[in-house]
Order: structure tokens, then sequence, then C-alpha cells
């Protein structure tokens, strides 16, 4: 690298680490990497969608800010070699535990063949009856089978090991996005959420809302007409919510057909006005399977909405609304909770 790119990466990077450091940004190799490039200036796209993350959040979340990483920063390849990683890693801890387990079988079998050539040994210096030289063969004999279990076991560790590398050699073109999309909704899953929210409460949880709904009567669905259609009602769900959420609101799937909605900056009466909208949204849905004609037309949900309080934690926030939903099912369901403030 030439002295005048050395100096322009020093400069960034200068320029970076204020900015990560005032909007409460984790020093992540990913979150300097994005960082890097948005004071580098040469991706308008990248820059815009980061500002309009930060206007809306006062910081940019751990979903967030992988996602504009994936899109704007990383190459595709590194995003399959990263999951491929994770994946050896934890092969590699098994087979290491695997080895020291044969290892230790090994030790073990060799300080008792050493004992028993030893007992050979003495046969011929001390004269052993023949009942006792049968029995040492017969230790031998034992320990020779114990030490071939133990090393066969091992060897077809090491062939699966071989085949489960060569099915992650096949997959390295497969994306990354399952780690945080439902595969069925295509919205954010339990997993993004629970980075999202816990990030949030952490650094900017002033104002923040959650929105909590649970598809009513759910379970109807499938028993009545098939898990098939009762799928093609959650993926519907999700896409009219995710149609209605603004202003960078997510939309994450948390359970088999249950949402939940993350509203930074905000207020409760806000979030019940948006949760409302969409209650109304839902109970309008109809569901249609081509193949049979059946038809579904009588989908609601019910909402607990609550707002961070002083001293509150993330999972406290998460109780608060799980009680709502609580109360908007127990009070007939179709309904937002609580009904004022």
């Amino acid at each position: 690298m030439s002295n005048s790119l050395i100096k322009i990466a020093a400069a960034n990077l200068k320029k970076a680490v204020p900015l990560m450091l005032k909007h409460q940004i984790p020093t992540t190799p990913t979150n300097y990497a994005l960082w890097y490039a948005y004071v580098g200036e040469q991706n308008p796209q990248l820059n815009a969608e980061l500002d309009a993350a930060i206007a809306q959040n006062q910081t940019c979340s751990p979903v967030t800010s992988e996602i504009l990483y994936r899109k704007h920063v990383a190459d595709p390849v590194e995003l399959n070699v990263r999951e491929l990683k994770q994946n050896l890693d934890a092969m590699v801890c098994e087979l290491s535990q695997s080895l020291k387990d044969t290892n230790a079988d090994t030790s073990s079998f060799q300080a008792q063949i050493d004992k028993d050539f030893s007992q050979l040994t003495d046969i011929e210096t001390k004269g052993f009856s023949l009942e006792q030289v049968i029995g040492v063969v017969r230790s031998i004999v034992k320990e020779s089978e114990n030490i071939r279990s133990s090393t066969v076991n091992f060897s077809n560790q090491l062939q699966k090991a071989q085949s489960e590398i060569d099915a992650l050699k096949n997959q390295l073109a497969a994306s990354e996005k399952d780690v945080l999309y439902d595969a069925l909704t295509n919205v954010f899953n339990r997993r993004a959420f629970d980075a999202d929210i816990q990030a949030q409460i952490s650094l900017e949880p002033e104002g923040c809302c959650l929105i909590i709904l649970d598809i009513d009567h759910f379970k109807a669905f499938n028993d009545n007409f098939g898990h098939q259609l009762g799928d093609l009602v959650l993926k519907t769900v999700a896409k009219r919510v995710q149609q209605a959420c603004r202003d960078g609101n997510k939309l994450y799937r948390i359970g088999g057909e249950e949402f939940a909605i993350i509203i930074p900056s905000s207020q409760i009466r806000v979030a019940r006005q948006l949760a409302e909208t969409l209650r109304r949204a839902i109970e309008k849905l109809t569901v249609k399977d081509r193949r049979s004609d059946k038809v579904i037309d009588s989908i609601t949900a019910s909402f607990g909405v609550a707002q961070w309080q002083p001293k509150q934690d993330f999972a406290a926030l998460i109780e608060n609304s799980d009680h709502q939903l609580y109360e908007a099912k127990r009070l007939g369901r179709n309904r937002v909770m609580p009904i004022s403030n």
C-alpha cells in the first residue's frame, strides 16, 4: 500500500471511531468495516441508509448493521466462509474431544499391556503355571480388543467429519440469510429480535415501544384446513403487517404464530394506533387455497403494547407486552391492549 493510501486509511479510521462512539456502536470488526466505508463516502446508498437508521433510532441496531454490512461492504464469498468456519469450529471441538478420549484410552491400554508383557517376562524367569500363562494371554487379547474398539470409534468419527465437511463445501453457495430471517414468512426471526431489543434497551431505551401480536385461534386453522393452509395464513399476515411498518420499524416472527414490532423513540399512544391499524387490516384478510378452493376469511389477531419504563431491562418490556397480549386474549381476542393510557 502506498503512503498516500495509508494516510487516507488512517484519516478515515480517525473519522470512523468518534462516530461509532457518538452513536454507541459496538467496536466489532463488522462495525469498523461498515463505518470505515461510511466515512469514505464512496457509496452514497450505504450512507443514506445508515443515516436513516441513525435518525430513526439514534444508533444502528446489530441486525441493521449486519444487513448493511452484507449489502454494501462484504464479499458474498466471505459471508459463506464465515458460516463454514462456524460449522468447522464446532466439528473440530467434537473431534478434539473424541481424540482426547481415544488418547486417554490408549494410555490406559498401554499401561495394562506393559504390565501384561512384564508378566510374560516373569514366566521365563520364575516359571508360571499353565493357568497363569493363559490368564496373561487372555488379558492381552482383551486389551487388544478394547483398543481396537476405541480406534474404530475414532475412525468412524473421522469419516463422519469428512462427510460433514463435504456437505459444508456443497453449501458454500448458500446465503447467510437464514441467520436473521424466518424461512417461512421472510421477516426477521427470533434471533434478530433478541439482538435488536437488547441493543435498543441498552443504548437508546427512551420512548421505545414494543408490540406483540398473536393470530387468534391459529391451531384451529391447522386442524380444520391443514398445515399448508395454516402456513399460508402466517405468510399472508406477515406480508400485510410488514407492508404497514413504516419509519424503520421492523417485524419479527418470535414464535409459531406470534410476531413482534419494535418501535424506537415513540410513545405508547402512537404504538397503539399502529397496532389498531394492523388489527383492522388483518381482520379484512382472506386466504384461499387454489387447489381445494378452501377459504379462510375469519383471520384476526390480538395485540399487546408496552412502552419502556425507567430502570426496566428488555426482559421486563417483553413481559409487559406479553401481559397485555394475554389480557387481549382473555377479554375476547381481536383487540389491542391496553385500551387507553
